[in-house]
């Protein structure tokens, strides 16, 4: 989940290693950017690696719709109804169908921004998870909850959908079937858990979570909440059995710890953080083991954010602001993995 501004027209297809830090070269090579210009971000792979499903703003749509595109930057078009507000799109194994959450089913008009009286903050808009063709066809409404369901990734036999929901009152991981039933909820602790992932192999899910402990954490996280707002300031990576068992904490820095994801190998895991600058909106990403060992920084400088790797592990693709012209320029860059 991030909000989005205005993008312009994708279909960069150049090697510019000039756009990486000396100290990036470890495990990236040949970084390129897919878009130009405004902001773009939340891209992940088809299951074939042919081309990427991503959210934007642009072609005159007043808020965040979602696009697919070929993996060199080619072809893009719009997959969402482009009415409300969408976020977090993804394939379903096989490239046929898609998923997305959007406000659409409940107004076509963009949803208000949220209130910046209350700081930093994320708005939880009506999302509901839809499917549909990937041409954007055939679209079916898969949750019908009059609070956040979005967040929404496959499991690899594409039998299940794993998401974020406020159905309960929390912020929450459920699993669902592709049909919308079979509800089940994962975690149960006070915070939000979300942001989630299957592993490569659909053994593990991956996710990023914050438990308030003190009373009045607890109390400011609850009034936000009940207003549906989110202050983003703090998360840690967990992974826990795809069933919702054996949960375990794989970070424990006290920053902002974001937009986990499993490299293909099982081993690792890609995320985005500000450990490095706690407190400020600089992110990078960072690697670490299955185990939480091993803790790796792959970029340094400004924003870098959601990774996801290609499903041969060989190309990693992610949001960043480097050689931005605006304030808040996001583009989405593809780069060749070195392990």
């Amino acid at each position: 989940m991030v909000p989005l501004l205005f993008a312009l027209g994708a279909g960069i297809a150049r090697g510019e290693d000039t756009l990486l830090d000396r100290r990036e070269g470890r495990h990236l090579r040949n970084l390129r950017p897919l878009t130009l210009g405004g902001s773009n971000a939340e891209a992940y792979f088809s299951w074939d690696g042919k081309a990427l499903i991503f959210q934007s703003t642009r072609d005159g749509y007043a808020c965040d719709q979602i696009f697919l595109m070929n993996v060199d930057g080619t072809h893009v078009r719009l997959v969402s109804t482009g009415r409300g507000r969408t976020t977090c799109s993804f394939f379903l194994p096989g490239n046929q169908q898609i998923i997305y959450a959007s406000t659409h089913a409940r107004g076509p008009a963009c949803p208000p921004k949220p209130d910046r009286s209350h700081g930093y903050v994320w708005a939880l808009y009506d999302y509901d998870i839809h499917i549909g063709n990937a041409d954007g066809s055939g679209l079916r409404r898969l949750t019908d909850n009059p609070r956040y369901d979005a967040e929404g990734a496959l499991s690899p036999d594409g039998k299940t959908i794993v998401f974020t929901s406020l159905r309960a009152g929390d912020l929450d991981i459920y699993t669902m079937d592709t049909a919308g039933r079979n509800v089940k909820r994962l975690t149960f602790e006070k915070g939000f858990d979300g942001g989630p992932f299957f592993s490569w192999d659909g053994t593990t899910i991956v996710y990023r979570a914050y438990h308030p402990k003190a009373s009045e954490e607890i109390a400011a996280y609850e009034r936000l909440l009940s207003r549906d707002l989110l202050r983003p300031r703090r998360a840690e990576i967990f992974v826990m059995e795809a069933d919702g068992r054996k949960k375990q904490q794989l970070t424990h820095n006290g920053a902002a710890n974001w937009a986990p994801a499993f490299h293909p190998n099982g081993r690792q895991i890609i995320f985005s953080s500000n450990l490095h600058d706690p407190g400020t909106r600089n992110f990078d990403l960072y690697l670490v083991n299955r185990d939480g060992t091993g803790l790796e920084r792959i970029t340094f400088g400004g924003f870098n954010s959601f990774p996801f790797f290609s499903p041969d592990g060989e190309k990693v693709v992610f949001s960043s602001d480097r050689r931005a012209t605006g304030p808040r320029e996001f583009n989405i860059f593809i780069a060749d993995w070195v392990p």
